[in-house]
């Protein structure tokens, strides 16, 4: 973990291939990345895989230890596609950023699914949690770049506003959908801060897109609140 941390800072301290990673993102026209604030959630994301690391060291019994234990590779795995993906995307290879996207996201979820499996503690799962929640929206963030790049960013059939208004509610209904079968809220939440980021990035240029994902992220919020309170998905520590 501490080598995917250190080269996403050298990243955008170097910077790699002489561009940021936000500098890059405002270049590729895709209308569904959300504000540039809305990407420090990788701090946090860092902060709870750190803390879930230095946990591990102490968790000698139980079921968070078979957790542990059930992830084996899974994790190194996931920080190599990790680097994979990020320079891919800083050497503008921006038809196969996808594929690093994607293998990066099917290793969370083999994650989680195993850290659930064994039942572990709200304090195992919550890392993974926002860390699949934020790998879903950036994977959606990478289809669209993936089509842009084969179609000059010009849209395919329809055009990249409309993709966008259509896209907003279809990840919307996936994130709610997600988050009551696995029970787990934080899961949507973090689709609500990218969305609410979506909403304030184009609200000068595309307010039928900014419009879109307020409505969008308001009813999201709605059905996170009802996931908390009927199915208790945040209240059921298990220390």
């Amino acid at each position: 973990m501490a080598f995917v941390v250190a080269m996403n800072g050298l990243a955008n301290g170097l910077p790699l291939n002489n561009r940021t990673t936000g500098e890059l993102s405002d270049t590729v026209n895709v209308l569904f990345t959300p504000a540039g604030y809305v990407f420090s959630i990788w701090g946090l994301i860092y902060l709870l895989l750190a803390i879930w690391v230095v946990r591990s060291f102490f968790t000698k019994q139980g079921t968070d230890e078979r957790a542990i234990l059930s992830i084996g590779y899974l994790f190194v795995f996931n920080g190599i596609f990790n680097v994979a993906w990020l320079f891919s995307f800083h050497y503008e290879l921006f038809t196969f950023t996808i594929v690093p996207m994607v293998a990066l996201l099917l290793t969370i979820i083999v994650i989680y699914y195993r850290i659930k499996q064994v039942g572990a503690s709200i304090w195992t799962r919550l890392p993974f949690s926002v860390y699949m929640g934020w790998v879903s929206v950036a994977t959606i963030v990478n289809i669209g770049i993936f089509f842009n790049s084969i179609s000059d960013g010009n849209g395919i059939i329809l055009s990249n506003v409309a993709w966008t208004i259509i896209l907003l509610p279809i990840g919307a209904v996936l994130a709610a959908g997600i988050s009551y079968y696995l029970k787990d809220a934080v899961y949507s939440l973090v689709f609500i801060w990218a969305y609410i980021g979506i909403a304030i990035e184009r609200m000068g240029t595309y307010p039928s897109i900014s419009l879109t994902a307020a409505i969008v992220a308001g009813v999201l919020i709605a059905v996170t609140i009802y996931l908390i309170i009927r199915l208790k998905a945040l209240i059921k520590i298990e220390v």
